[in-house]
Formats: structure tokens, sequence, C-alpha cells
């Protein structure tokens, strides 16, 4: 017979031991596939990333906390035409014309100290500049991304160019149309309420001794047909400037102030001295149509009872601006902005120029646009389509 207590002990301290080293082994084993598993998930992941910023239509370029270029994917290379080892470690500001070039720097320390974006954060329109130094339109985008020792910032550009040339053909399409109108208005409508205004005072002559009361309604008739060749010359002015074409957009505006009490009885003031000459009419057209939207917006949505329009040149740029003491705008304005703020933004990038729209600190909004004395739009658009010719 056996004994059992010898059997116990040979059999039971050895599994254990065996156990335990197959377990460990195993450990090591798993830890190592997944170490390996997760290099090449990281490896995939940045080919992965490498390849969406070379093949991502629009240009991505980051920057450091000081805006130095740290990056600019191939997209960005053929938008503004510098090579990456040309500004990799300079001031982003080199792709930037004035007055962006001079205020970058102030933008990047003011949201750092304040936290305040103006456009991190924030898509908007601006301008860029390539490297043989052309200007021309873009949409920019900037994210902030925090890392573990620092802070980025990266920008998103899309050349618009082609855009703005379409909205700018848009746009004097549209002028035209007004032109024309105004003319029609002017030239025919007033031309024929004149001849029945004329009837109506021979008329009121011819019954005056025959009838006094039949006389005195034709007399009427006659004063509210003058009434209407006022409102309608007044009308064909506006969308057909005159006074723009004759006696300059200092006459336009000062008109346009006029109009301002005439019209909708809130008080219109403009001022401009020393006198500010605009000579190139489609720059003094836009401009002319910026104050107009301007004062249009402070009256019906900002229930404005005062609105100065000032217009003064400083440091080789034209500065349009509008004043009023109404509601002002809302502190976060929408995505989608109204129409009057769009137009306006378009019509101050046909003409090169910058649109600030913000509110006073003492009450009511202000529209400041500014553009260079030399901005033209043909010019423009042939400088661009000089720039997309060398591009392509």
């Amino acid at each position: 017979m056996k004994n059992p207590r010898k059997t116990k002990a040979t059999a039971k301290p050895i599994e254990p031991l065996k156990t335990g080293r197959r377990s460990k082994h195993s450990i090591e084993l798993s830890t190592q596939q997944q170490l390996v598993r997760a290099t090449t998930a990281l490896d995939e992941t940045e080919e992965r990333l490498r390849a969406i910023l070379k093949t991502a239509v629009e240009g991505i370029i980051t920057i450091d906390e000081r805006g130095l270029i740290e990056s600019m994917n191939p997209a960005a290379v053929k938008i503004f035409g510098y090579k990456p080892s040309e500004v990799i470690g300079k001031n982003v500001n080199i792709l930037m014309p004035s007055p962006y070039h001079e205020q970058h720097d102030a933008f990047i320390a003011n949201y750092l100290k304040t936290g305040r974006a103006k456009i991190i954060g924030i898509g908007r329109e601006v301008s860029g500049r390539r490297k043989d130094g052309t200007i021309f339109p873009m949409d920019l985008s900037v994210s902030e991304i925090m890392l573990a020792d620092r802070r980025l910032f990266t920008g998103f550009v899309r050349d618009i160019t082609d855009r703005k040339q379409l909205e700018k053909e848009i746009l004097e399409i549209s002028a035209r149309e007004q032109r024309r109108i105004g003319q029609d208005l002017h030239d025919d409508l007033c031309q024929q309420l004149a001849g029945i205004e004329l009837m109506s005072r021979a008329l009121e002559q011819t019954l005056a001794t025959k009838s006094k009361a039949d006389s005195d309604r034709v007399g009427q008739i006659a004063a509210h047909v003058r009434n209407v060749i006022s409102h309608t010359r007044s009308l064909a002015r506006g969308l057909a400037p005159v006074t723009l074409e004759s006696e300059g957009l200092m006459s336009a505006l000062d008109e346009l102030a006029v109009n301002i009490k005439r019209s909708f009885n809130v008080a219109g003031h403009f001022r401009c001295a020393p006198p500010v000459l605009v000579e190139d009419q489609a720059v003094a057209t836009q401009l002319l149509r910026i104050a107009q939207e301007a004062v249009s917006n402070a009256i019906r949505h900002g229930k404005a009872t005062e609105i100065v329009i000032h217009l003064k040149e400083e440091q080789r740029r034209i500065v349009l601006t509008v004043l009023d003491n109404g509601t002002g705008f809302p502190k976060t304005l929408p995505k989608q902005k109204g129409m009057g703020l769009r137009i306006m933004q378009s019509r101050a990038g046909m003409i090169g120029g910058t649109l600030v729209i913000e509110n006073n600190p003492a009450g009511g909004a202000r529209v400041v646009c500014s553009v260079l004395r030399n901005a033209s739009i043909q010019g423009k658009g042939k400088t661009a389509q000089r720039a997309n010719k060398k591009e392509n």
C-alpha cells in the first residue's frame, strides 16, 4: 500500500513553480506585443497626419508664442511663394501687408495678456502678402494648441482671390444697374412727371375763371406731383450719385448727411478738415456706399438720433468713419452676419481696404473703413491676375 503523504509531497511543489514561470513569461511577452502595436499605431498616425498636411487644400502654418514660424505645408508654400527654409524661424508678419504687419505682435501679446481673442478661434477675411510683394485677400482662422511645455498657434489660410473677383464683378453689375435705374428715374420719369405738373398748372389757370373749388383741387394735384418729383430726384441721386462724379466724395458725403435730417429726421453731420480728394471714382463710390449702409444700419437697427460722418487722410490712407449714438452692436455678432455687414466687408475688400465694426465706449456704434490712397479696384484685379498666372 502506497504512502499517501509521500505522494502529496512529491507532486505539490512542482506544479505551482511551472505555472508561475509561464505566467511571468506570458506577461512579459504581452507587454512587448502591446509596445510594438502602440509604436506601430503611433507611426501610422504620424504618417496619416503628414499625408493630411501634405495634401490639404488649405495652407497650414504653425507659429510659437513669439510669432515665429515653425512649419508650413505645401499649400501654404504655393499660396505665399516662399520655400519653408526661407520663412521658418522668422516672424509670421513677413506674410502680412500693412497695417497687419506692424500690429501682429501686439495682437499676440494682447491675447497672451488678456485672453481676449480677435482672430484666434474666429475666422475672418484679411490680406496676405506673397514673396513677390503682391497683396491678396484670404480667409484666416487660427486655433490654439497647448502642449506639455509650450503653446502653439495654427493658422489655416485659404486664398479667396477668385471669390473676391466674382464678388467685385457682381457688385459692379449691381452698381451699373443702380446707375441705370437712377438715370431713368431722373431723365425719364421726372420729365414725364414735370409734364403732368405743367398740364395741371395750365388746367388750374383755366378753371380759375369758372370754378374756384375745381381750380384749387387741380392746384393741389399739381403740388402733389411736384412733391413726387422732388422725392424721385432724391431717389435718383441715391442710385446714381451725380455729385460724386462732379464734385467728389466730400460733397456726396455732405449731401448724405443733409438727407439724413431731411428723410429720417435724424441729426446728420459731415466733418472733413482738411479737404480729402479721392481721385479714383471706383474707390470713392465704394466708400460712399459703405457710408450709406452704415447710416442705414444706425437708423434702422441702432435707433440712432445723431450720426456723424468723418473723412480724413493719415499716413497715406483715406479713413472713413461713421459714428452714431444708437444702441450699438450686440456683444457677439452672429456667425451669419446681416447682409448689410457682409456687403460693407465685400466693398472694403474690393478696394483693398480694412473694415472695423465696433461699439463706442461712450455708447453707439462706429464703422471705420481705411484704404490706401493709391488703391484701385481695377489695379487690384490686375495685380491679382498677374499673381495667379505666376503661381500657375
